[in-house]
């Protein structure tokens, strides 16, 4: 049985990873998308084919002998983009990591030694497989010894695949690209002549040389005319076709054998470049055995642990780690870790055989409730949830290692225990840690991100707002949110019954029945039967998404009608039937997750579900947020910021016309219509405050004349009208926008007014896609950001009000600039101007904060 040589074209697969995987970076901002896709193939190569022997051959930087022969050769091709060479160098460390032989020689290409090389070992009986994505490696291709692997395709060529689709057998590839060229190295080949007819003239005449050697026979004339007049150039284009196979270099088969990775070496790099799931997937996990004092009984809890965790047990942080079976909530404790610095980790096991879930509460308690007592967990927001449900308030819990972690960096993926203590400790963890280790690893953490939030200025944030909106949020997710379980099963059965007339109608119209929801039926059905003109086209075929649609409905009633099922079918699976589904029979309410840590601009987001997305518009939209209702003797109450983030971009910018039109509660959005359409105010027409409204919101979000004609269905041409004349009144808003992106671009992040910041590593992007995005970026962070950190600290001043005072009106819902109570009838006078105070007086801008309140029995009353 033959040896199989890998050798993998490192530049070719360097550039395919590049521009096929989208722009990713550390949380500082080095690119590492090439790095990322290159790191992809060499550990699937090896995964799939587990070859003996491997190598990698990498071009040099500057000119071959190629440039000598031909020196416009390459010419037209871009030099390498900065974002791509920075990550050459971290890619031969992972090839050096990986063991692998790196193979590159000055004034020749990766191609040339890769010929070297597969003409030497294919002479010593080696099977070679060449790694590449470039069509000039088939001349090298030899059945049952030399093959070419797709790795993007995932397809092997041989002499068949070679033949098939190019018309020649491989050793006539140099001849081929000798006629036909090759743009993308700039070799001329014939002018005029194509792959086809230089396929055709190669298999009548056997070679090149036999083609201009029978000229005579060649025809028709223009094509022989053609060829005479290209002679030179044909024969220079094939001699750079051809690949060198005595580049010289000293390499044995046996330098090039499998052997063992330096994990070392690797795993350092992967976590320089923050590449935790591959450092699972590729470093053997090394076990830690943590001794733990295990407390097994009562007595001994009492005796062993807590004497030496109260506060007579002396300074010192104090980590806490629950294990629950069945979440926070309503979950049973089956084990809890207690960590202290000199005192060790304590486990006190819970069960049958061990303590009692009601005695480790017990003895808990005084730990808990000490204020003194700091303490630090990975998730404060369950200690809260699960110690509530069981009477007992924790106080003194001062760190939360995945909030000081989101602070750092909010564009990390990842803020789970095991991805902070591989990035912060380079300590390799499993997410399904028992409670001692993540005790252990809390108590590493927890000064480390102090610190680092202290240098970084966060520190104040963090204990001001993030750090106690966990117990708010804790008791949000407690109480949940009453659903009308009827009201929504009776709307799942009026939607069903629309999308049934629905389907019968599209039916009817297509003339045939279809899987409306397959998009292969729905293409053949628009572009075949009824004959519409394709818009896009996707891997599968052409595409049916919405925008598409949406043209095509300009020539045809059936894509309107297949927009109003998707939507219909969507809105009913997800918003109807998932909400019912997700109600707690106990409670009969949903008690959705408010996560902290997900956003890069520091608002909250909701899961399970997610009712940040629940529909606002159109009949369906209403009758859906009818169905969150308040218990009997209850009101809803909705407090909405009006017009937040306008209201920001005035205090930013300090633009008069704006800071005018707030201070006097003008409708600012019929104040720009007027400005933009030069118009009276009292001339203003709903449609043109609903375009100024656009404007107003595009001009936040850094929407383009692209984007703003495509929101309002007006010419791209309109639509910079529009925004340049927005500009010429607002001036200040352009200096914001324009200081907004400077100072983002010198810092590196763009920060709110309480100080959270977000790294923008997309401002030194070489990809004008990217940079624009980043530029968007460092406008809408300080204005997104402020308005999130406003209304999380008025979560948290009225939710002390409502303990100071005590009331039982509770908060229930945080939706972006919206906060909803379920509020006793009798506390509702009250309520709602404790609810109007601390939001309107949270923070003290140069306009005059608003907030809108509406008081229902539903939330769609209410607001």
């Amino acid at each position: 049985m033959k040896k199989t040589l890998f050798i993998i074209d490192g530049s070719s697969c360097i550039y395919r990873a590049y521009h096929a995987i989208p722009r990713l970076t550390t949380g500082r901002g080095m690119p590492t998308n090439a790095i990322y896709g290159f790191l992809q193939t060499l550990k699937k190569i090896i995964k799939t084919h587990s070859p003996d022997y491997i190598a990698v051959a990498f071009d040099v930087k500057g000119p071959s002998f190629r440039h000598a022969l031909f020196e416009e050769y390459k010419i037209e091709r871009p030099p390498m983009p900065d974002d791509l060479s920075v990550q050459i160098p971290y890619i031969k460390k992972i090839v050096k990591a990986f063991n692998i032989v790196s193979l590159e020689r000055e004034g020749y290409e990766a191609d040339d030694i890769i010929a070297t090389l597969v003409d030497k070992l294919e002479k010593e009986g080696f099977k070679v497989v060449i790694v590449t994505g470039d069509k000039d490696m088939l001349q090298l291709v030899k059945d049952g010894s030399v093959v070419v692997f797709d790795h993007a395709k995932e397809k092997e060529l041989g002499e068949k695949e070679v033949m098939e689709k190019f018309g020649v057998p491989s050793y006539l590839i140099a001849d081929l690209i000798g006629l036909a060229g090759d743009s993308s190295d700039g070799i001329p080949g014939v002018s005029g002549i194509g792959i086809k007819t230089a396929a055709r003239l190669l298999e009548r005449f056997g070679s090149m040389e036999e083609i201009f050697n029978n000229m005579e026979k060649v025809s028709p004339e223009k094509l022989r005319k053609t060829l005479l007049e290209n002679k030179d150039a044909a024969f220079l284009s094939k001699k750079l076709a051809i690949l060198k196979t005595d580049v010289p270099f000293e390499v044995e088969a046996e330098m090039l054998k499998s052997c063992a990775m330096d994990y070392e070496a690797l795993e350092d790099i992967l976590r320089e470049l923050g590449f935790a799931k591959s450092v699972k997937e590729l470093i053997p996990a090394r076990k830690t055995l943590r001794e733990a004092t295990r407390i097994l009984s009562e007595e001994g809890l009492r005796r062993m642990v807590l004497d030496g965790f109260t506060g007579e047990g002396g300074e010192g942080e104090i980590s806490i780690a629950l294990e629950l079976e069945g979440g926070p909530l309503a979950g049973a404790l089956s084990g809890v870790c207690l960590s202290k610095e000199g005192l060790g980790l304590h486990y006190i096991a819970v069960g049958k055989e061990a303590v009692s879930e009601d005695a480790v509460l017990r003895h808990i308690k005084g730990i808990m409730e000490d204020e003194s007592l700091r303490k630090a967990t990975d998730d404060a927001k369950s200690l809260f949830t699960y110690f509530a449900g069981k009477g007992i308030t924790p106080k003194g819990v001062g760190m939360d290692v995945g909030i000081a972690s989101y602070l750092l960096d909010p564009t990390r993926s990842s803020h789970t225990l095991s991805d902070i203590a591989y990035h912060y400790l380079g300590q390799r963890i499993d997410d399904e840690e028992d409670a001692c280790g993540r005790a252990e690893i809390v108590l590493k953490l927890s000064p480390l991100l102090g610190e680092k939030m202290i240098k970084e200025g966060l520190i104040r944030l963090f204990s001001d707002i993030e750090m106690p909106l966990t117990e708010v949020l804790s008791r949000m997710e407690r109480e949940g949110v009453k659903i009308d379980a009827e009201g929504l099963k009776k709307l799942s059965e009026e939607i069903e019954l629309k999308l049934k007339a629905l389907e019968a109608a599209l039916f009817a119209a297509a003339g045939e029945r279809f899987n409306i929801n397959s998009p292969k039926q729905l293409s053949e059905l628009l572009f075949v039967k009824l004959g519409l003109k394709p818009l896009k086209k996707t891997k599968t075929g052409y595409s049916t998404d919405e925008s598409v649609l949406i043209e095509l409905s300009k020539a045809h009633e059936i894509p309107l009608d297949i927009i109003n099922y998707r939507q219909l079918s969507k809105l009913k699976s997800t918003y109807v039937d998932g909400l019912l589904n997700l109600v707690d029979p106990r409670s009969g309410r949903i008690h959705t997750t408010l996560n902290q840590t997900v956003t890069a601009t520091g608002r909250l987001s909701s899961s399970a579900p997610n009712l940040q997305n629940i529909p606002v518009r159109g009949e369906y939209g209403a009758k859906i947020r009818e169905a969150f209702i308040a218990e009997k003797g209850f009101k809803i109450v909705s407090a909405d910021y009006s017009q937040i983030e306008l209201r920001l971009v005035a205090h930013f910018s300090e633009d008069p016309l704006l800071l005018e039109a707030f201070k006097n509660d003008e409708d600012i959005h019929a104040q720009t219509a007027s400005e933009v359409f030069g118009v009276d105010k009292t001339l203003v027409s709903p449609e043109m405050r609903r375009r100024a409204k656009a404007i107003n919101f595009g001009i936040i979000y850094g929407m383009g004349a692209q984007g703003l004609s495509e929101e309002l269905g007006i010419s791209v041409s309109d639509a910079k009208l529009y925004i340049d004349t927005y500009f010429s009144h607002y001036r200040r808003v352009r200096e914001f926008i324009e200081t907004a992106v400077e100072a983002a671009k010198k810092k590196g992040y763009s920060e709110t007014l309480f100080g959270r910041r977000r790294y923008i590593a997309e401002l030194h992007s070489q990809s004008v896609q990217f940079l624009r995005l980043g530029e968007r970026m460092a406008v809408n962070t300080p204005i997104q950001g402020s308005a999130a950190d406003m209304i999380k600290k008025a979560m948290i001043d009225i939710s002390r009000r409502f303990k100071k005072e005590g009331f039982s009106s509770a908060m229930i819902l945080q939706i972006h600039d919206e906060l909803i109570f379920e509020v006793p009838e009798i506390e509702l006078p009250e309520v709602v101007d404790i609810v109007r105070e601390e939001m309107e007086g949270v923070l003290r801008l140069k306009v005059p904060v608003k907030v809108n309140i509406g008081v229902g029995n539903n939330w769609q009353e209410a607001g």
